[in-house]
């Protein structure tokens, strides 16, 4: 280390803590968590001597594994043989045995986890304003929803509220009432008064008939008088709706109920990433991040906003208060129930060295930051509870089988142990989105059934991983192919098979992945209520609009009956899992070829220009076509691995690629060309953004486990050096 370095550090317990680390931790998380500072970097110190020898071990065991596949793939490349290849699995020790019996025994889980199913939003943590919005989606106006998006077909033009179209919006949700929350006599269409009563909600109809909604609708509560209140709220399928009644207002005058607005409950839970959507490769960074979380945990979290040349301070939203149908007062939550996702195991950080100055695992810290934070939840000091059930939920991505999974428990245990909290109160979320987890998810869960609230399913990343795993074995279908491929069903479907079979209902989410896609609402509407139909209790979402036409889904789909349904079917077998998705032949067109390059390469550069030259890890970023596609690094994992593969079995080669990523800059430049902060790539193709993003590519196939971080990270760092001392850094 050199002296400049240390100079930035402090010694503590043995540890070099970054200065910024150190006052943050001291000065803001601790104070009224009734952790001394000494309880903390001792406790640090132990974890970090314990575990960060077995942290090296479990990624040394990745490399152990892939390279026996890869020597097994290059002795025998091409169609492979299902039983000779699980043979060899189990052999090397990729494939466990799979548990007689796994039974999940999670206990203080928050209806949100066990109970509710609902969207859930990802959503960057180093961003207050996007963090605090999807905090408060847990309510949505889906009015404003299909208004303002193309739900209805078309986008709304610019301009003044547009009436014709607003009819247009009042009618669809009519439809949508009537297709969910039925009435037992007439349409909502005849509506002209609504009231609470003992006995729930009444409904008056044009022509004077009065009526009630049928099946299992719940009058939650009301505000105002209950003859003519200001609002209703009723629960279906666990979720709310709420009518809100404003014959004054602009929709409410011309509306006959005086139905201003329909609001749905929406995004149930949300993750604060501090992952794949965010980039953070230095101390500073993570402070940043982190300090956002703690905000968030205590209430304090604000976001200077302007918006329609209005400025104001956006906050965590109050909770919501009704009078029940037996005159109590009702309090419903404001908020989403907030989940945090750390880092994998794979990457190190400088926020702090071991006593030998060597970075240490960035899921050390985070885990043992991010409960810290959560105590002022736990112990009341925060602004909002959280967690009522006195939980905290780490989401873990990026782990490889159960003895990882199994590693992520005991860090979690040893910082309970440390911070003094009672064991088991921090539960994982299982993302399922590695190959060797897939395959082993019933022994993955047993590592953790006293902890799991949560598993999902997430294509980009188990793609990618699908590709790097079988580098060796053939040239792999195109990105457009890989959704129709055996192993992605029996993964989609093997996930819910085994979270259902393991007892998942009415303790952890069973989850699928993103709607990539934010401004294709209409599409989004169409397809992605296969989620809930395929037995899953929640599904990622890319923005708060998005939640609440989501959570429209879950009203017409009973999970809980689903969920029921699907328990009875014959699981897959790792047959079809461990399907290999090689292309039947490599004969493609040069035109079929180069759109697959050219694709690959434009959504690698849009993302990775941004990371590298603006620190942004997630945002909409237009693809080839002109179509804003919410992008994270798992995007840029797919399409480096597929472009790796190519190059490897010399579908094409390093000039043709080079060519065709010095097109997709120019493509680039383009597309943010109105963007004041962009710098573009070309005409030289030798910033540091390019020279990331094309590395992703031509190396990729020498990534562990085809991860797009380390170059990432390492660039983003040279440029942040370039940025503060010039070119010659």
């Amino acid at each position: 280390m050199d002296v400049g370095r240390r100079e930035a550090y402090e010694e503590v317990q043995g540890l070099l803590v970054a200065t910024v680390v150190r006052r943050f931790v001291e000065d803001e998380v601790l104070p009224g968590t009734d952790v001394d500072p000494e309880t903390f970097w001792g406790g640090l110190a132990g974890i970090v001597r314990d575990l960060m020898p077995r942290n090296a071990e479990l990624l040394a065991e990745r490399e152990r594994l892939q390279a026996a596949i890869t020597a097994w793939h290059r002795a025998a490349p091409g169609p492979v043989d299902p039983e000779s290849y699980r043979a060899f699995l189990r052999d090397i020790g990729y494939l466990r045995e799979v548990p007689d019996m796994v039974r999940v025994t999670t206990r203080d889980v928050d209806p949100e986890i066990s109970d509710v199913a609902g969207p859930q939003l990802v959503v960057p943590v180093t961003n207050a304003r996007y963090a605090l919005n999807a905090v408060n989606a847990r309510w949505g106006s889906l009015y404003d929803a299909i208004y303002g998006t193309d739900a209805l077909g078309s986008a709304p033009r610019p301009g003044p509220y547009d009436p014709v179209r607003g009819a247009q919006v009042v009618a669809w949700v009519r439809q949508f009432l009537d297709e969910v929350v039925p009435l037992m006599d007439g349409s909502w269409s005849e509506a002209v008064h609504l009231r609470a009563d003992g006995a729930g909600v009444l409904v008056d109809l044009a022509g004077g008939a009065r009526t009630r909604p049928r099946g299992a609708v719940d009058l939650v509560g009301y505000r105002g008088d209950p003859e003519g209140p200001e609002a209703l709220l009723v629960r279906h399928h666990g979720l709310g709706i709420e009518f809100v009644i404003d014959r004054d207002h602009p929709v409410g005058r011309d509306d006959a109920a005086g139905i201003a607005d329909v609001v749905l409950e929406s995004a149930v839970t949300t993750i604060l990433d501090l992952e794949d959507s965010v980039a953070t490769v230095d101390a500073e960074d993570k402070v940043g991040a982190w300090r956002n979380l703690l905000g968030l945990q205590k209430g304090t979290l604000e976001a200077t906003v302007t918006k329609d040349g209005r400025t104001f301070v956006r906050r965590a939203a109050a909770d919501r208060m009704f009078t029940g149908p037996d005159g109590d007062e009702v309090v419903v939550r404001g908020r989403s129930l907030m989940l945090v996702r750390n880092v994998g195991l794979l990457m190190t950080s400088d926020a702090v060295l071991d006593a030998e100055g060597r970075p240490v695992p960035e899921g050390l810290l985070d885990a043992i930051i991010s409960v810290a934070c959560a105590l002022h939840d736990l112990r009341g000091s925060g602004g909002t509870v959280n967690s009522p059930a006195g939980s905290v939920y780490l989401v873990k991505p990026k782990l490889h089988g159960p003895d990882e999974v199994a590693f992520a428990c005991e860090s979690f245990a040893r910082v309970e142990a440390v911070l003094g909290l009672p064991p088991l109160t921090v539960k994982i979320g299982i993302m399922d989105e590695e190959r060797r987890t897939s395959a082993n998810l019933a022994a993955c869960i047993a590592a953790a059934a006293d902890r799991v609230a949560f598993i999902n399913t997430g294509f980009l990343d188990r793609t990618g991983d699908e590709i790097h795993t079988s580098m060796h074995a053939g040239p792999m279908v195109r990105k457009s192919e890989m959704r129709q491929q055996t192993w992605i069903q029996a993964y989609e479907d093997g996930n819910v098979d085994v979270g259902l079979s393991s007892g998942f209902r009415g303790r952890a989410q069973i989850g699928k992945g993103m709607w990539a896609a934010p401004d294709l609402m209409a599409d989004m509407l169409t397809e992605k209520v296969g989620h809930p139909r395929a037995g899953a209790s929640t599904a990622w979402v890319p923005s708060p609009t998005a939640a609440t036409l989501h959570a429209t889904h879950y009203h017409r789909v009973d999970v809980a009956a689903r969920q029921e349904e699907i328990s009875g079917r014959q699981p897959r077998g790792l047959g079809d899992l461990l399907t290999i998705p090689l292309a039947p032949a490599t004969d493609w067109t040069d035109e079929e070829r180069i759109a697959e390059l050219e694709n690959s390469a434009q959504g690698i550069l849009g993302y990775v220009v941004r990371w590298i030259d603006q620190g942004v890890g997630c945002s909409k970023v237009p693809d080839i076509h002109g179509v804003g596609l919410m992008e994270d690094r798992a995007t840029c994992r797919i399409s480096s691995q597929l472009i790796a593969n190519w190059l490897l079995h010399e579908v094409t080669d390093r000039d043709e690629v080079m060519d065709v990523f010095r097109r997709m800059a120019r493509v680039v430049d383009e597309q943010n060309a109105t963007d004041p902060l962009y710098r573009p790539m070309a005409p030289d193709f030798d910033g540091v953004a390019f020279r990331a993003a094309f590395a992703l590519a031509v190396d990729g196939a020498e990534q562990p486990s085809g991860y797009t971080e380390p170059i990432l990270h390492a660039m983003r760092a040279e440029q942040k050096r370039i940025f503060t001392n010039g070119p010659s850094a």
